[in-house]
């Protein structure tokens, strides 16, 4: 054999070993800790993909307003309910949002303690005076779909697993004649004042334990059922109740506080006393439902029938090398694996199943639905999510994207205002944000062709949608063309957005034929024509009499027409129509100095002052990687004639703003948006308008990338001469093919074909 032959064979040998060995357990290169310090916002607990519940340790919560009734910023930090610097775990409660910048959820908050019987959590500084404890990062551990960690204070493992609709708790405890586990029903992340509104708790054995839960919060009314079993009778149990008085029962003739069957109240800390030998193990199974008690049972012995904790655990890491397996990727080091099947891991965190193992869920008109040949899921981060997230599940989770765009559509005939959802989660519309981003997530799906959904139903909903004259300006919008700044805040990049969703709406429109709707639709598009002033070069707040608002400042963040964002960022936010940008903006002559200094230029203080989710670690010159409306800024230059730019600034992008670290992410993850961000420019290519089959190309970051597509076929992205340094494109082929342009469509891809990228040190000009 020749030495070029045997060389072959050895690289070929190890490849098949490293695809073998990612097919076995791609989980090693998660680090669910990853996000958890500064602005991540996410939690390391246990989940299963989409999963119910996210079993998680909470370290804190603050007060979501302070004694004065004022908000406080520094309940920002625990929208996850865990910070990686805090010194206590309080608990572990079943549901979190991962990578929000708000929150709610932290449901059913449970602690095993020892010793003295304590009903309050304690502080930080001094954890002896409550319930929780302190503990080490040295004794903690977080995979996909297990996390575990030593309780200093009471000296207890703390192990826990979970399945799709039930977390699974393992607690090994030392020898104790006073052992206890905890179960706080008014604990929740973001607590506003009397957040819970009531509580019952049902002991239908020594074993069983079933309730629910009611809540004031971000979600107005919103209610969680349960249904919780030990592996060991209890002895005795009880409760207290804190802030309202206890109910005692008929004429008081019951102390209902101790061993009574049954527990109500608003704010209720229920305790269940055991006594246990050395090592000892006390497992729990706590089951949801949006629904009754009675399919919570039914979900626990359905998906838990046995107490095998590791089998449990073994099962839903399975889960997760499935998904993860979707995206085999050889990278140039360990940290770049690290960071990108972490992201995937983020990605697949949400929206999450909502709907029993029935089918029955409830909906945004509060009754109960049964999803007939879907799943139905919650949280809806579409402001964020519309961008990348929907668009990278058309790609490698089609299937499940119908399943949430047919939820969508569930919400929108529930609604009231028959409108899609804005930020929806557990049967509740908050209204978060602006824009309506349900549509280009629909318009998205048509225009590529998934399947599984009406397109015409979906269709009609959108416009239906986009009509609602009365939600945040659009009586204004739809005559007058854009948003009046003394009518409404956040009045420029509301038109912005909408303009936008309108010309998803007309793409979607354009792929069924419907040319009425299309010409509607195209034409409000144009809307963001109407609020860009040619005579500065930057979009700019107009009044009701035509007229542009005088006081005006394009770097501040605040009161100036715009929402997480500034004239300079926002004046960039025409996706659907860059060329037209540009040219408003004087060419490639006028335009492209003006993209430079974006990423150059020095932002002052006052940038600061008013933003609690724009950090100084996010941010690169003016350019906000942290806030979605910039996500597309650093491919705008393919629309130039320097698109070898756009190679440059995608690859800087991704070695400043995502790290294998703690710490590593740059902004807030927003349910999977940065992460998708991340994995799109890794392959090479991204969603730069949902509403359009093209994706925009860049750079890899990747060696090479097979994804295993749901039609069966395969697609390969390779790249020659790949290095850190080697961040220009010479050329790219498709099938052996070149690619002329700077774009690449979706229905090529989803044939299956090799997508190949050839490296270099220096821009192709």
């Amino acid at each position: 054999m020749s030495y070029k032959a045997l060389t072959l064979s050895i690289t070929s040998l190890f490849a098949g070993c490293l695809l073998q060995a990612q097919n076995n357990n791609l989980t090693q290169y998660v680090n669910p800790l990853i996000g958890t310090a500064k602005m991540g916002h996410t939690y390391p607990g246990a989940t299963v993909p989409f999963g119910a519940v996210q079993l998680s340790p909470d370290t804190d919560t603050i007060p979501y307003a302070g004694p004065d009734g004022k908000y406080t910023g520094t309940a920002y930090r625990y929208c996850a309910g865990y910070q990686y610097d805090d010194p206590t775990i309080v608990g572990f409660s079943h549901t979190h949002f991962s990578g929000t910048g708000h929150s709610d959820l932290g449901d059913f908050l449970i602690m095993p303690t020892t010793g003295q019987l304590q009903l309050n959590p304690g502080t930080a500084d001094k954890p002896e005076t409550g319930y929780r404890s302190r503990f080490s990062h040295s004794n903690e551990i977080a995979e996909p779909n297990y996390y575990k960690v030593k309780l200093d204070d009471h000296n207890i493992l703390a192990e826990m697993t979970t399945t799709t609709r039930v977390g699974v708790h393992q607690y090994t405890f030392p020898k104790s004649d006073d052992a206890h586990i905890i179960l706080d029903l008014m604990h929740g992340i973001y607590n506003y004042d009397d957040k819970n509104t009531w509580t019952f708790v049902r002991i239908e054995n020594d074993t069983l334990i079933t309730g629910y839960k009611q809540t004031h919060g971000w979600a107005k009314t919103r209610t969680v059922y349960f249904a919780m079993t030990f592996s060991k009778p209890v002895q005795s149990y009880g409760y207290a109740q804190f802030k309202k008085q206890v109910y005692q029962g008929f004429w008081r003739r019951f102390n209902v506080t101790r061993n009574f069957p049954e527990m109500i109240g608003q704010n209720l800390r229920a305790y269940f006393n055991f006594k246990t030998e050395q090592d000892e193990k006390i497992k729990i199974k706590f089951a949801l439902s949006p629904v009754s008690t009675t399919n919570a049972l039914e979900n626990l012995r359905t998906e838990t029938p046995s107490w095998d904790f590791a089998a449990i655990k073994v099962k839903g890491q399975q889960q997760w090398n499935q998904e993860l397996n979707k995206i085999q990727v050889e990278a140039l080091n360990k940290e770049d694996m690290t960071n990108f099947y972490t992201a995937m891991y983020h990605t697949f965190l949400g929206p999450t199943v909502y709907s029993d193992m029935n089918g029955q869920y409830k909906g945004l008109d509060q009754n109960i639905h049964t999803a007939n040949n879907f799943t139905n899921y919650t949280t809806f981060s579409l402001w964020d999510t519309y961008r990348t997230l929907h668009p990278f599940f058309n790609l490698v989770q089609p299937q499940r994207n119908s399943h949430m765009i047919q939820s969508m559509l569930a919400h929108q005939q529930q609604s009231a205002h028959k409108m899609l959802p804005v930020w929806s989660h557990y049967a509740n519309e908050n209204w978060c944000m602006s824009g309506y981003h349900a549509v280009p997530v629909v318009a998205d799906a048509i225009v590529k062709g998934i399947k599984g959904f009406d397109y015409n139903k979906a269709l009609e909903a959108c416009i239906t949608t986009a009509n609602v004259k009365y939600y945040d300006g659009l009586d204004d919008y739809i005559r007058l063309g854009y948003i009046p700044d003394d009518k409404r805040g956040n009045s420029v990049s509301t038109t912005l957005e909408y303009a936008f969703d309108d010309w998803s709406i007309a793409m979607a429109a354009k792929k069924l034929g419907r040319n009425d709707v299309y010409e509607a639709f195209i034409k409000r598009s144009q809307n963001w024509k109407n609020v860009y002033d040619a005579a500065i070069g930057y979009m700019r707040p107009k009044l009701s009499n035509g007229s542009f608002k005088k006081e005006f400042d394009i770097l501040s963040t605040h009161g100036q027409g715009f929402i997480e964002g500034n004239a300079w960022n926002f004046s960039l936010f025409v996706p659907h129509d860059p060329k037209g940008m540009i040219d408003a903006m004087g060419g490639d002559k006028k335009f492209l100095p003006h993209l430079d200094s974006l990423f150059s230029m020095h932002l002052p203080d006052e940038f600061f002052a008013h933003t609690e989710d724009i950090t100084r670690e996010g941010i690169i010159g003016n350019y906000v990687h942290g806030n979605e409306p910039s996500h597309h800024v650093a491919y705008l230059y393919n629309f130039t004639s320097q698109p070898w730019k756009t190679q440059e600034r995608v690859r800087m992008i991704l070695k400043k703003q995502y790290k294998a670290a703690i710490d590593g992410l740059g902004g807030n993850d927003d349910c999977g948006q940065m992460s998708a961000w991340y994995i799109f420019t890794a392959l090479g290519f991204y969603p730069f308008a949902p509403g359009s089959e093209t994706y925009q190309l860049g750079s890899p970051a990747i060696k090479k990338a097979v994804i295993h597509l749901e039609n069966g076929n395969t697609l390969t992205v390779d790249t020659r001469n790949q290095s850190d340094k080697n961040v220009y494109v010479s050329k790219v082929t498709f099938n052996g093919i070149p690619v002329k342009g700077t774009a690449i469509d979706h229905s090529k891809l989803i044939a299956g074909g090799e997508l190949v990228f050839y490296m270099s040190s220096k821009p192709t000009k």
